[in-house]
Formats: structure tokens, sequence, C-alpha cells
């Protein structure tokens, strides 16, 4: 199921892309689920707590104080496989999107085939970015993380909590299929702590430090940590 956030700051063109967008759907056999922000202030704020819980965004190109290409690089900053379309009733800014890797450019009232096109485009992106994020479920909400933005995961029990530079995340998993699905980049350094190989500043005294965070190396796996530590520095 897709999430699909809309941004605007008129509310009936908000309902009116949302109903457009369910027909769309439908035609595909497909659900979403919507998110809509009248303003891309609220969008940024709700982002904050929210990072990768959207997979596309539809933003209005005029928007009160922040319109929506300031609103688009400050999305773009924070989540680089967020996919963002624009929507507006102006054709002057038609090239403005390719700044921020826009997916698409829509006047309004948008057409049935151009809905299609980018929910077309859409799938074949995150299927693309798939090696570039991590996915975990936490009850009924999808995460969707860039990988470089993961410090390390720890768990705790069944638990795995995973430390990025924007938010933490709390799912439940094995820390040993966390390993098997993040990929190349990530080593397992302890037990209970995987973490990011392109994130760690330095390794001392049985412990890497992250963010100025120290995590414990156990003593069985340092020899292996620090090999595919020392690898990872030389291919960075």
């Amino acid at each position: 199921m897709l999430r699909i956030g809309i941004c605007d700051d008129a509310l009936p063109a908000r309902m009116s892309l949302r109903a457009a967008l369910e027909r769309a759907l439908e035609r595909r056999h497909s659900a979403a689920e919507f998110f809509e922000f009248s303003t891309g202030e609220g969008l940024l704020r709700w982002l904050d707590s929210h990072t990768g819980e959207l997979d596309l965004v539809f933003l209005d190109m005029d928007m009160g104080e922040l319109g929506g290409m300031e609103t688009a690089s400050r999305l773009r900053a924070a989540d680089e496989t967020l996919q963002l379309v624009f929507v507006t009733g102006y054709t002057e800014h038609v090239f403005d999107g390719y700044a921020v890797g826009a997916l698409g450019y829509l006047l309004k009232p948008p057409k049935p085939e151009q809905l299609d096109g980018v929910l077309d485009r859409t799938a074949a992106a995150l299927c693309r970015d798939a090696d570039a994020v991590f996915v975990c479920r936490s009850g009924e909400t999808l995460y969707r993380i860039p990988k470089k933005s993961i410090l390390y995961f720890v768990s705790d029990r069944r638990q795995v909590r995973c430390v990025t530079n924007m938010r933490e995340y709390l799912f439940y998993a094995k820390l040993d299929e966390v390993e098997r699905s993040s990929g190349d980049g990530f080593v397992r350094i302890h037990q209970r702590y995987l973490v990011r190989a392109q994130a760690v500043e330095r390794m001392e005294s049985g412990q890497v430090f992250i963010g100025g965070t120290a995590l414990p190396v156990s003593r069985e796996r340092r020899a292996a940590a620090l090999a595919a530590l020392a690898r990872s520095s030389l291919e960075g």
C-alpha cells in the first residue's frame, strides 16, 4: 500500500486530487493511505517525527510563506528516496522540479493518464531504490529508512531499535534477520549491535564510536569487525 502525502493550502484542491488519485488507484486495483497538509511548514514538522512513513508527496507550488520548491528541497534533504510531484495551475515553473529530482510536474486538474503515469513511475522508483532502503514494520506502520541515514541497530530480546541521524525506530525482529537484510555496508560488532560501517568514526579499546556514542565490540567479533571496518574505510 502506498503512503501518499498531499500538500496544498486549498482544501478543495486537496479533496479533488485525493479523489482523482483514489480513482486512479481503483483502476489499478491498488490502495493507498493518504496524509493531507495545508502548509509546507506543517508537512515538514510532521515529517520530523515520521521520517520514512511516506512514499510519494504531491506539492502545490504556490503556498503561503513556504512554497512548494523550498518545501521540496527540505524534504529531499531529509529523505533522498521520497518521491515528489509538483501540482500547480501555472506553467512557468515547469522545469524547476528537476533541481530536486521531482518525479513529475502536473497542471491542475491533472488528467487521469497523467496520474497513471506518476503511479507507474513511483512503483518503478520504489523498486529501483529497494537496495538503498531498509524496510521494517512496527504495528500498522511500514517504514522505509534510507540506509545511508542509519547509524546502528541495537537489539533487546526480540525488539530492535534502529538509530538514525534523524530519529529512532522500534520494531520486532531478530538481529540476525536484520543483518541479513541490511546488506554489505553493515558490520556486526556484538551480539546486540549492528553498525553501518561508514558511520563509525573510530574504533579503540574494544569500542566503536558513532555520533559521540560508544558501542561495545565483543571479544569474539573484534578481529572480524576491525577487518570489515578497515575494508569499508578503504572502499569509502
